[in-house]
């Protein structure tokens, strides 16, 4: 819909770059793997993390804001996995900041004129949680080479800079707000020169890499032990941790029942320990992929690279360098600038360097395709880069991966929802739990309604709630479902032998902002009688002051 929207708003106009460094809003959340890198290396490099932002400021032909874009790389884990909502995270709600300043504020987010897109770059080993990890059960900084406290992975989190997560995204959310502002208001460099692209699906399992004279390959896609161990913005369970390179009789047996990989797979993911090897599961369909697509654009001055997964800090550097370098030496300006357009396209987990590899953290054991992953792609991408600046188009290297879509679907709800519910005497959209008649500006306004599946319609381009404001016999809208103020939370009756009652929740945070005045919530919905197609529902609280 997007893509849509904006193909059929095709207008001339110009664009403008800026970029600076925006250092309080990221951390490495795996320095030890950093530190394995050759000291010669890390030593052309302040941080441990990239800290500059790319903007492009679009204006129309009279001079007007359109657009931003701006690319950063910081993890979108504020929030972390003990979050139950659907969530865009820090960068999500910089957006909607950036939004609401260019086109003044409403209740309708992201439909207004000026379109903010805040973006992904090499993030990998990004973490937005400032303050570090440490453990949960007496606050000390964690064991830093495995994240654990007295073994215990769980134990190990990363927090900050808020007081909680809410709190962090809207921190971090406004230090990237703040700096894309500022970029955008100075940019001055105009964008001039060609627009052009290159593009080739490549079998990232087949790739041979020439290395101090020697050739190695590629393997098939694996994940590793430390895999499951999660990161310190959201750790796994059980007793995995990261940096681990011996794997475990126990789980080993576990995980081999569902593959066992060959010899040949396990020499040449050594020395990552295999958890899972998804690259040699096809059942119901591939577990990891296999043909990913590799791209370059270009857009006079600036080439994006848009890569298939998420690269650690200095592999995202070592890409850059590379495809600048084979540009440059086809004879283009040396102030082109290279930007690393992180999660494009495929998506082919984390590419961390061969030196990182070694040390098997989270990014490295999730680097799928074995220790041989970035020079693979930094190849492909070398020769892009080259087919772009002599004026060729590449022969792909492997067809287009199939992609069942009603297979993938069916797996992924394999349970239908059958009918929906309320219980006797109540109907679907009816209150459970009403508000109270009055709050002051700070508190939390709660309603519940007894609510259908929201699986039945995802109420696309549309809403779950809104909150209106009384204005003589006629109600304003203030706040939808897309507002950072605003919560639906939906579950199973448990209570009910009837799992086809549904409990919804709203809540809205007011603020010291918040007018005065007689609200209402409303809650929208689909609901589903057996055997029929669903069909819409709504519910109205009691009307209620803000004081």
């Amino acid at each position: 819909m997007a893509i849509k929207i904006a193909h059929e708003n095709i207008q001339p106009g110009f664009i403008l770059m800026n970029s600076g460094q925006l250092l309080n809003a990221s951390r490495n959340r795996s320095p030890t793997a950093y530190l394995f890198n050759p000291p010669e290396e890390r030593a052309q490099y302040e941080h441990d993390t990239d800290k500059e932002m790319i903007v492009l400021k679009f204006l129309d032909a009279k001079g007007q804001p359109l657009g931003m874009v701006n690319w950063f790389a910081v993890h979108c884990t504020s929030m972390n996995n003990t979050n139950k909502y659907i969530s865009s995270d820090n960068k999500g709600l910089a957006s909607l900041y950036f939004e609401e300043t260019m086109n003044g504020p409403s209740p309708t987010y992201g439909q207004g004129p000026f379109v903010a897109a805040f973006a992904q770059s090499n993030e990998g080993d990004v973490s937005p949680n400032t303050k570090g990890a440490h453990c949960i059960n007496n606050g000390l900084a964690c064991e830093a080479n495995h994240s654990t406290c007295n073994g215990k992975n769980e134990m190990c989190i990363a927090f900050g800079p808020g007081k909680d997560m809410y709190e962090s995204t809207e921190i971090i959310a406004q230090r990237q707000f703040d700096k894309a502002k500022e970029l955008y208001e100075a940019a001055s460099v105009y964008l001039e020169g060609p627009v052009d692209f290159r593009h080739s699906y490549v079998d990232m399992t087949k790739q041979q890499v020439d290395i101090g004279g020697k050739t190695f390959n590629t393997c098939k896609p694996a994940m590793g032990y430390s895999f499951a161990a999660g990161t310190t913005d959201g750790p796994g369970a059980f007793d995995f941790t990261q940096g681990e390179t011996k794997g475990n009789p126990f789980w080993s047996a576990i995980s081999h029942l569902l593959k066992n990989p060959s010899a040949e797979q396990v020499a040449c993911q050594h020395p990552k320990p295999i958890l899972l090897d998804t690259g040699e599961i096809s059942e119901p369909f591939p577990w990891s992929p296999a043909v990913v697509d590799t791209q370059i654009l270009r857009i006079g001055q600036l080439i994006l690279a848009a890569v298939p997964g998420e690269f650690t800090t200095m592999s995202g550097r070592r890409l850059r360098k590379a495809i600048k370098a084979t540009l440059v030496e086809h004879g283009w300006h040396n102030d082109t600038q290279v930007v690393v357009a992180g999660l494009s396209n495929t998506y082919s987990d984390y590419i961390a360097t061969f030196e990182e590899y070694k040390d098997q953290r989270y990014e490295a054991a999730s680097t799928i395709f074995g220790p041989h992953t970035l020079s693979a792609y930094i190849k492909n991408f070398q020769r892009l880069a080259g087919d772009m600046a002599s004026g060729k188009f590449p022969s792909d290297t492997s067809s287009a991966p199939a992609l069942n879509l009603d297979t993938v679907s069916k797996y992924a709800y394999p349970f239908p929802v059958l009918f929906d519910s309320a219980p006797s005497g109540k109907s679907v959209g009816d209150v459970r739990t009403d508000v109270n008649s009055s709050y002051t500006r700070g508190q939390l306004v709660l309603v519940e309604f007894w609510g259908g599946n929201p699986r039945n319609n995802l109420m696309t381009n549309a809403t779950f709630l809104t909150v209106e404001k009384q204005d003589g016999s006629a109600w304003t809208l203030v706040l939808t479902d897309t507002s950072w103020f605003t919560k639906f939370h939906w579950q199973h009756n448990h209570s009910s032998k009837l799992s086809s009652e549904s409990i919804v929740t709203i809540s809205w945070q007011t603020t010291h902002y918040t007018l005065p005045g007689v609200y209402r919530i409303q809650h929208f919905g689909y609901r589903k009688k057996l055997f029929q197609d669903p069909t819409p529902y709504s519910g109205t609280s009691s009307t209620f002051h803000i004081v």
